[in-house]
């Protein structure tokens, strides 16, 4: 059970700081120059931490194991914060910007995982969209 639960745990903390963190970012400060230096930290982070994980022999072997996804992935996640960070800047507030872009996310990843992945759409499920978007509705009516 842990092993399902500490990975959410770490989603959730994560994402927590990182939104406190992208409503915190001066809208003064370059987009860009701001996502550089997140970037730059980053890369020392895991650099570090994958060095200590692996034998430096095996870096340059466990790194010829990557795929397109790495880069793929570096891009969404560029657009991500940028999202974030401009959602922030036009007058999101932090309780229901993260939460209205989450319910949507949700919702696109159930087609997704349908199309993509062959996974199932329950009428649950789709009762579960009509709430969302129901939510969605009553969270910007103020």
């Amino acid at each position: 059970m842990w092993e399902m639960i500490w990975p959410v745990l770490i989603v959730v903390l994560s994402n927590t700081f990182y939104n406190i963190c992208t409503k915190s970012t001066p809208s003064n400060v370059n987009a860009f120059g701001t996502l550089m230096l997140t970037y730059v930290t980053a890369a020392i982070l895991t650099g570090v931490i994958f060095l200590f994980l692996v034998k430096p022999e095996n870096a340059i072997f466990e790194l010829s194991k990557v795929n397109w996804t790495s880069i793929v992935l570096g891009i969404a996640i560029v657009g991500l914060e940028l999202g974030y960070i401009f959602m922030y800047r036009a007058g999101w507030k932090v309780s229901s910007g993260a939460l209205v872009a989450n319910i949507c996310l949700a919702i696109a990843l159930l087609f997704v995982g349908a199309i993509l992945y062959g996974e199932n759409i329950t009428v649950k499920q789709v009762l579960g969209i009509f709430i969302c978007i129901a939510g969605l509705f009553l969270i910007n009516l103020s």
